[in-house]
């Protein structure tokens, strides 16, 4: 599994990379997969030999798996497209939740939301867990529901000691040989996930956030000139917005894990 320095953002990938990100995003799954006392798709450290040079630091040996069709989102609190569908309906994937939730709304327990993977350039569609179910069972169901939950449990709790919220996450599973069920691909990472500096959390208004919201917030902004709704690809991004996105997910990284992003393996900018 080798992780890029380019970064997506409303279905397009974007032609401008983030110096360093593909290293950050692998050395935050290490960090996590380190962590979590769950099975994963892991089959040999950062440092393998088998990895080549070119991509050392970025990539990781992973076993094969048959992937499981949905990714598993858990949500702690209310925001993105979880606001957006709690607002029309007053549920997010056909979990009813309480009157009077706003932007960043913390919920009464986690929750998990379910989306249909979408090939790039489409979008993911939020399913209800009947919909899981129907495709899976209702034990695999049920157990991809519990594990996601869990292990968002577990990071949260993590990251709140450092004074981070994860507000919410995606996971994908996939399942081995033996019919066991994996966590797999890229975990809690800045691109996966939700990441908000605890200390300046304010309920009702868009968060502070150590991930790709501040690159959505600018293409979104007056200064970008580009206008997501007419089809077009987003416009390069200029070298501040560039330099404050590596930034903030190196921060995102150095704060959860307790360690420096300098002594991870691989070549720095």
């Amino acid at each position: 599994m080798v992780a890029s320095d380019r970064i997506s953002a409303y279905d397009f990938v974007l032609d401008t990379p983030i110096p360093d990100k593909g290293r950050v995003l692998t050395a935050m799954s290490a960090f996590w997969f380190d962590l979590l006392d769950v099975p994963n798709h892991l089959a040999g450290p950062a440092d393998d030999e088998r990895i080549p040079q070119q991509v050392l630091g970025r990539a990781l040996i992973c076993r094969n798996l048959d992937m499981v069709p949905f990714e598993c989102v858990a949500r702690g609190y209310l925001t993105g497209s979880g606001l957006k569908e709690y607002r029309r309906d007053g549920s997010v994937c056909g979990v009813d939740l309480p009157d009077g939730l706003t932007e960043a709304s913390r919920l009464p327990e986690p929750i998990f939301t379910p989306a249909t993977k979408a090939e790039i350039g489409d979008h993911d569609e939020n399913v209800s867990f009947d919909v899981v179910e129907e495709r899976l069972g209702s034990r695999r169901a049920a157990e991809l529901r519990d594990a996601t939950l869990h292990i968002y449990s577990t990071a949260a709790a993590h990251a709140e000691e450092k004074g981070v919220i994860l507000a919410d996450t995606k996971f994908e599973f996939g399942i081995d040989a033996d019919g066991q069920l994996v966590l797999a691909d890229e975990v809690l990472t800045p691109d996966s996930s939700r990441y908000w500096p605890a200390d300046a959390y304010e309920e009702g208004r868009t968060q502070p956030s150590f991930d790709k919201q501040y690159v959505r917030n600018w293409l979104t902004g007056p200064k970008s000139g580009w206008n997501r709704k007419d089809g077009t690809p987003p416009p390069a991004l200029p070298g501040s917005v560039v330099e404050a996105t590596r930034e903030r997910y190196i921060e995102a990284y150095e704060r959860i894990s307790g360690l420096r992003f300098s002594d991870w393996i691989g070549s720095c900018v």
